[in-house]
């Protein structure tokens, strides 16, 4: 970790509370995990900023939580062009691919395998299995 870059993102943004922890995560409203040392760790620590720059906090509908992840990504891209930390794409696609996966797999039918559609009540149904039209 380069204490560094730590310490300018503290003087940065003096609102956010900045802790270690076993992986990065936001915890809103203002507490940023900060994961181990590894291969992008400045890249990893600004997606989480920008989720707290952005105020994301819930989501209603699974499909808010890969759109708050997209906009954190892009967030975290204007962030590191300022902090001169190099954008590795492949590592964004990664990331993202965890959620679109997630997403993916939750909203698969148990029973016969179709593309679910959730609800704003959070359910998910199945238009062949719940004979939903």
């Amino acid at each position: 970790m380069d204490k560094r870059f730590i310490e300018r993102l503290q003087r940065d943004f003096p609102d956010f509370k900045f802790k270690e922890g076993k992986k990065f995560a936001f915890r809103p409203p203002k507490t940023i995990i900060l994961g181990p040392v590894e291969p992008f760790y400045e890249l990893l620590a600004l997606h989480e900023v920008s989720h707290a720059i952005l105020e994301h906090k819930d989501f209603k509908m699974d499909i808010e939580r890969l759109k708050m992840e997209n906009e954190a990504w892009e967030k975290a891209k204007e962030l590191a062009k300022h902090y001169k930390i190099c954008i590795n794409e492949d590592l964004i696609q990664d990331e993202l691919d965890t959620y679109r996966d997630w997403l993916h797999q939750k909203s698969r039918c148990p029973k016969c395998g179709l593309t679910r559609f959730q609800t704003p009540d959070s359910q998910y149904h199945c238009p062949r299995c719940e004979n939903l039209g």
